[in-house]
């Protein structure tokens, strides 16, 4: 019975940290506390029997890592969507088990070669797909923390368009 309770705590870690991540202009702290973040994630998908969830959480953290040196280039990328691909077979329960490899998909395109608004966009599809697959793990804290990356990633994007429209050289620097 403490696993599940502790999934659940370590749930609510990964909210805290993902609202931290997605309230930031800057492209290289999102990164960073999103390193953070998906540890967390992975360990509760863990506790709570969420296998490719878990799996696919431990490569965003490999591929956040692989980013830092290897943005745009479309073989780590490749190798990405193959090893998110390859860890959802290997751990695979059911026809559910889509929603989370869906998610590591479009959150391994996103992030390997858009930056700024389309990046966040992107991200934000990826969030929906983590915030259903939350929601069939039945992780409260880690559904939260979805939710609110929604929220809290419409309204950074929208700070982004803003700062676009009065100083449109701003969003190329926000990025780097």
């Amino acid at each position: 019975m403490i696993q599940p309770l502790i999934g659940q705590i370590v749930g609510l870690m990964a909210l805290g940290l993902c609202i931290a991540a997605f309230a930031n202009k800057r492209d290289d702290r999102l990164l960073f506390i999103l390193i953070l973040a998906n540890v967390a994630f992975a360990t509760q998908f863990f506790l709570l029997g969420g296998w490719v969830a878990g799996a696919i959480s431990c490569l965003i953290v490999l591929r956040i890592l692989l980013l830092r040196r290897f943005k745009k280039n479309w073989f780590v990328m490749g190798a990405m969507l193959a090893a998110t691909g390859t860890a959802a077979f290997l751990t695979w329960q059911g026809p559910l088990d889509t929603v989370p490899l869906l998610a590591g998909l479009i959150g391994t395109y996103a992030m390997f070669m858009l930056d700024g608004i389309p990046m966040r966009v992107m991200l934000a599809f990826a969030a929906a797909c983590w915030l259903l697959a939350n929601y069939l793990t039945g992780s409260v804290g880690a559904f939260i923390a979805e939710g609110l990356i929604l929220i809290t990633n419409a309204i950074t994007i929208y700070r982004l368009h803003l700062d676009a429209v009065r100083d449109p050289g701003r969003q190329e620097s926000a990025s780097r």
